[in-house]
């Protein structure tokens, strides 16, 4: 696993219901990541509501359904108790690092990257690893 560098395991997530109008999944099985200097886990039971993308009609159809590993990954480095724990830019620059290394196009990364550069500031570090959506709600 060592020598892989990106995803090293399949996505595999639960829809378990809403909140505040977005839907929410649980992480099924560990998602594994190797940055190439470190292998990080999200554990199984994790849950996100995935891209946080505006539901602005251009911005959606633009930049919306096009990362969720990637996503899953920066909401759990994102959260108090992620392993490793690291600096927001890190965060964000390994976000970018692993929707390039999935092969999406620069027209699609970049913008996303700068998405959470310039607003990911209100959700770092703001919930634990172990957080639970309240959904339903």
């Amino acid at each position: 696993m060592d020598n892989i560098k990106g995803f090293v395991s399949a996505l595999k997530i639960e829809d378990i219901g809403t909140c505040g109008g977005r839907t929410i999944y649980r992480l099924e099985t560990p998602l594994v990541y190797n940055d190439g200097e470190r292998v990080i886990t999200v554990p199984a039971g994790f849950e996100t509501d995935l891209a946080s993308v505006p539901r602005v009609p251009i911005a959606y159809i633009a930049w919306g359904d096009r990362a969720h590993r990637e996503a899953v990954l920066h909401d759990y480095l994102y959260s108090i108790g992620a392993v490793p724990d690291l600096p927001r830019a890190k965060c964000d620059e390994l976000f970018r690092q692993a929707m390039i290394s999935r092969g999406n196009p620069w027209r699609i990364y970049q913008p996303m990257y700068w998405g959470v550069r310039l607003g990911g500031w209100t959700g770092y570090k703001k919930v634990s690893v172990d957080y639970k959506f309240p959904v339903g709600t």
